[in-house]
């Protein structure tokens, strides 16, 4: 220990900067890892967001832009890569330069791969709720004034659903384009024509 700690005293103060920086980082980001593979989520006790929160906001629940993750990250790939330039890059300032685009990078491959996993997250099932308002098309037809039940055709998160439904309208043809206007307790579709 004391070995390396003299070689680090020893470096130009550049090249130490990235050093001091470098180890503890990679040792907080080794056992973030680790407490993540385990499950322990490390990242939310230890996240601090710098962005307000909203409660609507689910989009990004779980992972925010300015948190002390991301900052490990960004601190990251600019100790590493100042350190692996540093012989190849002699002008100070592009090698700081470089070590800061590195940073940056490192915290955007991060922010993108975990918006990428939560779209996997979503909860993509199907619920009767979703197709209100949408246009629908008639798959057989609906007869007039709730005389008996027809079938729809609907695109919901991206998949099509055959359902029947009711029109307190006219008799609504198949092929037709209807539009969901009402869903009675929570199993009855109500179109109209459109």
């Amino acid at each position: 220990m004391f070995v390396g700690m003299e070689m680090l005293n020893n470096l130009e103060p550049l090249l130490k900067t990235f050093w001091y920086v470098a180890i503890p980082v990679s040792l907080i980001f080794v056992i973030q890892s680790i407490m993540s593979l385990v499950g322990a989520h490390a990242g939310e006790s230890m996240d601090t967001d710098f962005a307000p929160h909203t409660d609507g906001d689910t989009e990004h629940d779980g992972f925010h832009f300015f948190s002390f993750r991301n900052l490990i990250n960004f601190l990251l790939g600019f100790s590493w890569s100042g350190i692996s330039f540093y012989q190849l890059i002699s002008n100070q300032f592009a090698l700081i330069g470089i070590a800061l685009l590195v940073g940056a990078i490192f915290v955007w491959v991060f922010f993108f791969i975990i918006t990428q996993l939560q779209r996997l997250a979503e909860d993509n099932s199907f619920q009767l709720i979703d197709t209100l308002y949408k246009e629908v098309e008639v798959y057989l037809k609906i007869p007039s004034k709730r005389k008996g039940m027809g079938k729809i055709l609907v695109s919901v998160k991206g998949s099509i659903h055959e359902l029947e439904a009711m029109t307190e309208e006219e008799e609504i043809p198949s092929g037709a384009k209807a539009k969901v206007v009402a869903i009675e307790n929570n199993k009855l579709i109500i179109v109209k024509p459109l």
